[in-house]
């Protein structure tokens, strides 16, 4: 733990933007959580009661950065009047880092040094020049510990010497928007302070990733660094400045360092409607026979709904469901699929329920799609997109290029072989940026609807989203898909369920037959990026059956505890008049044997899935 290598409160050297503790009476101290706000971008500050302690307080809550025991910081250079501190620290275990980043309960993260840690041991992997003097973004999701944390990266940015620091109004820039801002400003790179659509809240989760230069999560020979330098770390930099208050935009100096508060929704709208027809968007949700919700589950895109589907394209204000962003996301789970946002699903499956529905997720890089009464897939949504691209989104009238997947996106976006890409966890983008965009997905959606309505006169049909999907599966078949999750599982058992299924793959061969599948291959998923060579492997055992049918087994590492066992099942159907079956009727058989192949309620425990797509 990280309290063992630090020196007690009387001894430490700190710097702190203030305290998480009170005296409880007795000398020690306490953890004191404040209460959960909202925030506006709109004004130039906090939409708190002018009674509410969060009002005096809300700028300083933060945790010291403190020296290992037996050891004291030092100031090592004041360049241009800026004191710069060495805090000796010691490595703190489990600080393994993905491309998704580091997530954490945040109670781990409020550890002494903890993100500290992680920060300076990110700055020891990068090589001098791409941050040295440097312009970064910070930015995140608005989630509980985004304000402190902001502080304490911003002074370990300025100790190891960048430059300028842009960071979003209260902290706050969605996923998509820092990458946005990344490319735009020539910036170096960026922090998003995110655990995506994990829970927040300081019972909850809490995370932190690095985007490069071109705006894509840091690869793995960066993150693999950044791991390894917290093996060894025993040094934090930081500089010894007043915290920047945020609630306000504008330029602070100290030094040669500037941080720069900037409204994090500006260059990424000028993004939007610079890709998509903004005036075509706007017929269709002025239209007074059609209804749109947009439910951004208290999370980043409530700061984005308004100042785009309302102010911009013309839908009303009550069109915005949740859309004040929350530190605990309301109390929900910002994950944008059936089960989380069932609110918004009861809506859109009502007798008379809006023509369009959508929602994103923590950090707005999700998205889910409804018509009324029908789900859209996310498999059939990039594939839709991909389809109706050329003629209703002006950004990809010359064409697109369109492969799957999202993990390794950005080398093949950068060397122009990618336009278009999409994941089946509610994930889909384009080349506008190097992240999957939750907005972009809707206004490539309402784009679509709105180019096939066009021509419609007040009270004649409109095409609707279930009607653009059937005419999709007509001219191309149907893919019945679904997604099990079982979340947070025990990961002793969860990781000896995918050995059990490696082992099984290395004695499997064609023709083998499981039910009434035959077998045509069997493997772990390896990945050979074509533009540069490198090779990941372990992606997802696979069992591909002769008639196209398959299932797909891999933990996910996007959550914060325990480990998420995913299973996907999927097949091909061209036979039209199958094609409006429920997909849990259709992929049953296929189910049955995924989970008879797995084994996997002897490996977890669990009787059900506790999530399906």
């Amino acid at each position: 733990m990280a309290s063992s290598s630090c020196l007690r409160a009387e001894n430490v050297f700190s710097h702190t933007i203030s305290k998480f503790k009170h005296s409880n009476g007795n000398g020690n101290g306490s953890i004191r959580s404040p209460p959960i706000s909202s925030f506006s971008l709109l004004s130039s500050s906090p939409i708190f009661s002018p009674k509410s302690p969060l009002l005096k307080t809300s700028l300083s809550h933060s945790l010291s950065i403190k020296a290992s025991s037996s050891s004291s910081s030092t100031a090592i250079a004041e360049p241009e009047g800026i004191k710069i501190n060495s805090v000796p620290t010691k490595p703190i275990e489990g600080q393994k880092t993905g491309t998704s980043g580091l997530r954490k309960k945040v109670k781990v993260f409020m550890q002494e040094n903890y993100l500290a840690n992680w920060i300076q041991a990110l700055f020891n992997s990068l090589p001098p020049e791409d941050y040295k003097n440097g312009l970064l973004v910070l930015g995140g999701d608005g989630r509980y510990f985004n304000k402190e944390a902001s502080q304490i990266i911003m002074k370990i940015a300025a100790g190891n010497g960048v430059g300028k620091i842009l960071v979003g109004k209260e902290g706050v820039m969605s996923t998509p928007a820092v990458s946005a801002v990344i490319r735009k400003r020539k910036a170096n790179g960026g922090f998003i302070m995110s655990a995506s659509h994990n829970p927040g809240g300081r019972e909850y989760d809490w995370g932190i990733k690095f985007n490069y230069n071109s705006g894509q999560p840091a690869p793995e020979s960066i993150t693999d660094k950044i791991y390894g330098n917290t093996l060894s770390i025993s040094e934090i930099k930081i500089a010894d400045i007043p915290d920047v208050d945020l609630s306000r935009l504008g330029v602070t100096k100290y030094g040669n360092f500037i941080v720069e508060v900037v409204d994090p929704v500006s260059d990424y709208l000028e993004l939007m409607e610079h890709v998509f027809d903004f005036e075509l968007i706007r017929s269709l949700l002025v239209r007074p026979d059609f209804r749109f919700i947009f439910d951004a589950m208290h999370a980043v895109t409530g700061a984005y709904a308004k100042p785009i589907f309302v102010d911009k394209l013309g839908a009303t204000p009550d069109s915005i469901s949740n859309g004040v962003p929350l530190e605990d996301f309301g109390h929900g789970h910002p994950d944008p699929n059936l089960t989380y946002a069932k609110d918004l699903v009861k809506i859109m499956y009502s007798e008379n329920g809006p023509d369009f529905g959508a929602a994103s997720d923590g950090d707005g890089d999700r998205n889910m799609i409804l018509g009324r009464g029908f789900f859209v897939t996310p498999s059939d949504s990039v594939a839709i997109i991909a389809a109706n691209s050329q003629g209703a989104i002006p950004y990809f009238k010359t064409g697109r290029k369109v492969p799957t997947g999202w993990k390794f996106f950005g080398n093949l976006m950068d060397a122009g072989k990618l336009s278009i890409c999409g994941e089946e966890s509610f994930g889909t983008g384009s080349d506008h940026i190097r992240e999957k965009d939750g907005i972009w997905a809707v206004l490539a959606w309402l784009s679509i609807i709105a180019h096939r309505n066009k021509d419609k006169k007040p009270g004649e049909k409109l095409v609707s989203v279930a009607d653009v999907v059937k005419e999709h599966w007509a001219t191309f078949g149907r893919n019945f898909f679904s997604r099990y999750d079982y979340e947070e599982c025990e990961s002793e058992g969860a990781n000896k369920m995918i050995e059990y299924l490696r082992d099984l793959v290395s004695k499997s061969k064609p023709g083998d037959k499981y039910g009434s599948y035959a077998l045509q291959y069997a493997d772990d998923f390896k990945y050979t990026d074509p533009v540069d060579g490198s090779v990941v492997t372990k992606q997802g055992v696979r069992f591909v059956f002769t008639d196209g049918s398959r299932i797909i087994f891999r933990l996910s590492g996007t959550g914060s505890a325990g480990a998420t066992v995913r299973m996907y099942i999927e097949q091909f159907e061209p036979d039209a008049s199958k094609h409006e079956m429920d997909a849990q009727t259709a992929l049953k058989p296929l189910i049955d044997v995924a989970l008879s192949v797995s084994k996997l309620k002897d490996f977890t425990g669990r009787e059900k899935p506790t999530v399906i797509t």
